[in-house]
């Protein structure tokens, strides 16, 4: 089992502090943010009835396995598709870091 999970947190542009504050308040300690641009189709905004702005924010989240559940759900609370920042929740499992480099 991995001791790691990579949150990942994809948000319209301006909401990256809602993520992040949703996801301290889960026990996270930080996160880097990115800018980045979306490219849906229109077939998209009309499927997840949402309107999509191009511009967004990706907020990569490492945390360990045990509270990563907490950590997407409040995330996805404050910040998920129902929300202004209209984002979507995902982890990656993380292999190694270099924290474990040294073992």
């Amino acid at each position: 089992m991995n001791k790691y999970e990579l949150v990942v947190c994809i948000v319209n542009s301006g909401y990256s502090e809602n993520v992040m504050a949703a996801a301290r308040a889960s026990g996270a300690r930080g996160g880097s943010i990115v800018r980045g641009r979306g490219s849906a189709n229109p077939e998209a905004e009309e499927f997840f009835n949402i309107t999509i702005q191009p511009d967004k924010e990706v907020v990569l989240i490492l945390v360990s396995a045990d509270i990563k559940d907490e950590v997407m759900k409040s995330v996805y609370k404050n910040a998920g598709l129902s929300t202004e920042g209209v984002g979507i929740v995902f982890s990656l499992p993380v292999d190694k870091t270099t924290l474990e480099l040294n073992d």
